[in-house]
């Protein structure tokens, strides 16, 4: 690992890959697949990661599966995140992905959902230092291509080992480490806590990813200050405001904020983001994936829940994009109040 500086902006590496911006893309199961990972990837981000993606190789035969496994056209890096609780598996499915074109192999130890603790897989291998281990040594051990992990600052606040995990990660050969800064029990409740986030910076020398309610230029800006992290992952932020990483950015690099997007800019972005997701997943699944994408990016502006529930229940692709375009011209016309 190298962090350098440049202008006055870090410079992040990983492995021999280096990051266009300190500003990361968050997996998010059911959010971050290829139409997303890629506009959010021209829109700034340094490093997308993809959807968690099973160490289970027998379910991979499935649609879904099959679509978060689909990497093609995607420019460098391409990062592919993995979940699992044992070993040998988590090995076998990081050499597949990585004979699939992955070029960084991210190990999730960050989700708390209960359908993958339960299967002592995400955030709940906090509990377990040795298994830990044991897996990162194992995934590390069956690749050739950077390894990374991204972890929350504990099981619950009153068993908080995010710093002993990040020292067995840097240990073990991971290349970069993202935090959460929450507990798994904490679930996405309350507000982040950084404080866990500085120690860690403190106890390894790897890059590392600070992680958590990061909506702003001025928190981005504040979570680095406070934690001495090299970068800043962004997750929920980036549903509603995918042009969240470049104003980030430019907000580190110059100290001034970009212009706001006008309306005719996110018209267009959201009708090219509704083509991509058609392409992607086909005509009649594409009209049902673009129906929470369309809802979150709307969700400031004025109309859009009368126009959410409408455009729910729309099942043609040709329909959706002419609701769109209406809603905006409306907008843009003053015809819809504030």
């Amino acid at each position: 690992m190298t962090t350098e500086y440049r202008d006055g902006h870090a410079v992040i590496s990983i492995g021999s890959f280096q990051l266009t911006s300190p500003v990361i893309l968050a997996p998010m199961a059911g959010v971050t697949d290829r139409p997303f990972r890629t506009m959010c990837r021209e829109l700034g981000a340094g490093l997308v990661v993809s959807e968690m993606v099973t160490s289970d190789t027998r379910l991979w035969h499935s649609r879904k599966s099959r679509q978060r496994l689909d990497h093609s056209g995607e420019p460098d890096p391409r990062s592919v995140q993995i979940a699992g609780g044992d070993p040998q598996m988590m090995a076998d499915a990081a050499r597949i992905n990585r004979d699939n074109g992955a070029q960084i192999i991210d190990i999730n130890m960050g989700c708390p959902a209960k359908k993958v603790c339960n299967k002592a897989a995400g955030s709940a291998l906090l509990r377990d230092e040795r298994l830990v281990t044991e897996i990162i040594e194992a995934v590390v051990g069956a690749v050739d291509i950077p390894v990374t992990l991204k972890i929350r600052t504990g099981w619950d606040p009153e068993h908080r080992n995010g710093v002993t995990i990040a020292r067995i990660a840097e240990q073990s050969g991971i290349q970069a480490l993202a935090v959460h800064g929450r507990t798994r029990s904490e679930l996405y409740t309350g507000e982040a806590e950084y404080d866990t986030i500085a120690e860690i910076r403190q106890a390894i020398s790897i890059p590392l990813f600070a992680n958590g309610d990061i909506d702003s230029p001025e928190k981005a800006r504040h979570v680095l200050d406070h934690t001495g992290a090299d970068a800043v992952m962004i997750g929920r932020a980036a549903q509603r405001r995918p042009w969240i990483f470049r104003e980030i950015d430019h907000y580190l690099r110059y100290g001034e904020h970009l212009p706001a997007p006008g309306l005719a800019w996110q018209q267009s972005l959201l009708l090219a983001h509704l083509d991509a997701l058609q392409e992607f997943y086909g005509l009649e699944h594409g009209v049902r994936i673009a129906r929470k994408h369309v809802g979150w990016q709307l969700q400031s502006l004025p109309g859009a829940e009368e126009f959410r529930r409408r455009f729910n229940r729309m099942d043609c692709g040709a329909q959706q994009r002419q609701e769109i375009q209406y809603f905006f011209n409306r907008l843009m016309d003053g015809g819809l109040a504030a």
